[in-house]
C-alpha cells in the first residue's frame, strides 16, 4: 500500500475493522460463470466466439482463476464454441482454468472429454445434480437414482482424466442427510470440489455460514483434500452479502457473472465481488481493467449497465449536489485526485478506472459551475455562472453538456 493511501486511510476511521484486524488470510479463487451461467438469462443475447474470446482474455487479465466456458451438452455450437474457448486458453497460454458445466450423466460429460482431448489441456467437469426435497418430488425422483447418476459419471469423468467439482442444485434448501449422502458419493468416486449453490437466491448470510461449515465437516471427515466453492444467485438480493459470508466460512472459490447476468434476478455480480474484496484488502488483484471488462459484457450481451449500478454505472462517481460537489471540487483544486475520489465516495474512482463528473441540476450551487466552465475550457465570469444557475433551477433535472454550451453561445450572440 503506497504512502499516498495510507494517508487517506489515517482520514478515514473505518467501522468495518473497528472490531480489529480480520483473521481472513486464505487465498480467494473466482470462477466466471459469464459464458454459461450468465447467457441463462433470457434477457441477454449469446455474443459471437471473438466476442466471447475478448472477454476470456480480461478475465485473465483481472486475476480470475477459472471460467466455465460453456455447457456443451446443450448442442453442436454450444461444444464447437466451449472448444475454440479451450483451445484458446491453451494456445495464449492464459493463466485461467476452464470448467463445462453438465448434468451429472455420461452422456453430458463425454463432450467434455473431446473437448479436453482435442484441446490439450484439462477441462474442469462441473456435473450438476438436484438435492433439495422441493426438486425430488416434483421430478418424482429417488435418493437411490440420484446416488446411482452421482456414482456412474463422476467415476467416468475421472477415468477420462477430468477433473471433477460436483454441484448440488438448491444446495440452500436441501436436507442435510441428501447431502451427505450425495457429498459422500462423490469424494468416494473422486470429485475434486464439492460446490454449494444457492440456485433460487434463498439464502441469508446466517445460513450460508451454517450451510458451509456442514458441508466442511463432510470434508473433514473424508480425510480428502477436497476444495468448496460457492455459487450464488440474487432473487432476495443478499447475493453479494452471500458471497462474502461463505468466503469468511470456508469455502476457497466464488463463482459469479458479469453484471450479475443470469437467469431470473440474476447470479452474484463478480465485478462488484472484487471491487469489495479488493477494498477489504482480501485480495491484491489488478483491477484497472475492470471498467473494460463491463463495457465489453455490457455490449456483448447487449444488456444496458443501470445508471445508479456501483462503480461502473454512468451515475457511480458523478454529482450534481452542491454540498457534495463543493468537497470534490476542494479536494481537485488542491490537486489531489486522491482526496477527490476518497471525500464523497465509499470506492476510489481511480482504482477502477473511472473518475468524479461535477454537473449542474436544480441542486447545484455557483461552485458547480465555475468547475464545469473551467472544465470545459471557458471563463467564469459571474454573469455567465448566474445565468447557468438559473437555468439549472428552473429546471426538472440536470443540464447537459449541450444546454449549456447553448447558454453560453446565447450570451455571445447577445
Amino acid at each position: 500500500m503506497s504512502d499516498e493511501r495510507g494517508r487517506i486511510q489515517d482520514l478515514i476511521y473505518d467501522w468495518n475493522g473497528a472490531e480489529g484486524p480480520h483473521s481472513f488470510l486464505r487465498p480467494v479463487e473466482f470462477d466466471d460463470e459469464t459464458l454459461r451461467d450468465g447467457l441463462q438469462s433470457p434477457s441477454v443475447k449469446d455474443p459471437p466466439i471473438e466476442r466471447k474470446i475478448e472477454l476470456l482474455h480480461l478475465m485473465a487479465r483481472l486475476g480470475i482463476q477459472s471460467a466455465n466456458i460453456g455447457l456443451p451438452g446443450a448442442g453442436p455450437r454450444a461444444e464447437e464454441d466451449a472448444l475454440r474457448l479451450a483451445k484458446e486458453i491453451a494456445s495464449a497460454k492464459l493463466p485461467i482454468r476452464p470448467n463445462c458445466a453438465a448434468r451429472t450423466m455420461v452422456r453430458d460429460i463425454e463432450p467434455i472429454v473431446r473437448i479436453s482431448q482435442k484441446s490439450g489441456i484439462a477441462v474442469e467437469a462441473s456435473t450438476f445434480i438436484g438435492s433439495s426435497p422441493i426438486r425430488i418430488y416434483t421430478e418424482r425422483w429417488s435418493l437411490e437414482k440420484l446416488l446411482d447418476h452421482t456414482r456412474k459419471a463422476v467415476t467416468f469423468a475421472v477415468k477420462e482424466n477430468l477433473p471433477v467439482m460436483y454441484v448440488t442444485e438448491d444446495t440452500t434448501r436441501a436436507h442435510p442427510d441428501a447431502l451427505k449422502a450425495l457429498y459422500g458419493e462423490a469424494i468416494e468416486c473422486g470429485a475434486s470440489r464439492l460446490c454449494i449453490s444457492d440456485t433460487v437466491g434463498h439464502a441469508v448470510p446466517n445460513g450460508v455460514r451454517s450451510l458451509v461449515r456442514f458441508v466442511r465437516g463432510i470434508v473433514e471427515r473424508s480425510g480428502k483434500d477436497i476444495k468448496i466453492d460457492w455459487h450464488g444467485h440474487s432473487d432476495r438480493g443478499t447475493a453479494l452479502l452471500n458471497a462474502i459470508e461463505a468466503i469468511e466460512a470456508g469455502v476457497t472459490r466464488v463463482h459469479g457473472t458479469a453484471l450479475g447476468v443470469g437467469e431470473r434476478c440474476g447470479n452474484l455480480p463478480i465485478d462488484i465481488l472484487l471491487v469489495n474484496l479488493k477494498l477489504l484488502g482480501w485480495i491484491d488483484n489488478d483491477l484497472s481493467a475492470l471498467n473494460e471488462y463491463c463495457r465489453l459484457a455490457s455490449a456483448s450481451l447487449e444488456v444496458e449497465i443501470p445508471p445508479n449500478y456501483p462503480v461502473f454505472g454512468r451515475d457511480a462517481f458523478r454529482t450534481a449536489t452542491g454540498v457534495h460537489a463543493a468537497a470534490v471540487i476542494k479536494a481537485l483544486h488542491r490537486g489531489d485526485v486522491e482526496l477527490a475520489d476518497w471525500v464523497y465516495s465509499g470506492v476510489p474512482a481511480g482504482m477502477f478506472g473511472r473518475r468524479q463528473r461535477i454537473d449542474v441540476g436544480p441542486m447545484s450551487g455557483a461552485s458547480n459551475v465555475h468547475y464545469w466552465l473551467e472544465a470545459h475550457g471557458f471563463d467564469a465570469d459571474e454573469q455567465l455562472v448566474a445565468s447557468i444557475l438559473e437555468a439549472a433551477k428552473a429546471s426538472n433535472t440536470t443540464l447537459t453538456d449541450r444546454e449549456i454550451q447553448r447558454i453560453i453561445e446565447s450570451r455571445k450572440g447577445g
